[in-house]
């Protein structure tokens, strides 16, 4: 290889050519105070500390909405229609108007955890004053 071919060399890069042949001291940059303290081992773990409370919070995230669809499926289940149909069967006097008034309530979801909250012996005087009302 000729000269005109090979690439220029720059030596150690701790100098730098000028536009007009001058020699001036390059600082290279990890010397800087200012990027010295915003690079290293300090920086690293404070992002791997970051990231690591960021996967933290989103798995507790993830518990608490598991937790709250299981809450919310037990309360659908303990509250559903055909739990209030098997509650009205148990029910003793429960006249054929008064039947079929209590099914029509059961499709609201707050008359049925009214239903089957109340005590037993609450449920069909409940059910008789909904009757009266309409």
């Amino acid at each position: 290889m000729s000269g005109d071919d090979e690439e220029p060399s720059y030596g150690s890069g701790d100098e730098l050519n000028n536009i007009d042949g001058q020699h001036n001291k390059r600082i290279p940059a990890a010397t800087t105070p200012s990027s010295a303290a915003a690079s290293g081992p300090a920086r690293k773990r404070s992002r791997k500390a970051c990231g690591d409370a960021i996967v933290e919070a989103m798995l507790e995230i993830a518990a608490a909405s598991k937790m709250r669809a299981a809450a919310l499926s037990n309360n659908v289940d303990r509250f559903s229609i055909s739990k209030c149909i098997r509650a009205l069967d148990d029910l003793q006097g429960v006249d054929q108007p008064t039947y079929f008034l209590a099914l029509d309530l059961f499709e609201n979801a707050s008359s049925r955890e009214i239903f089957i909250s109340l005590k037993y012996d609450k449920r069909l005087k409940w059910l008789q004053g909904k009757c009266r009302a309409l």
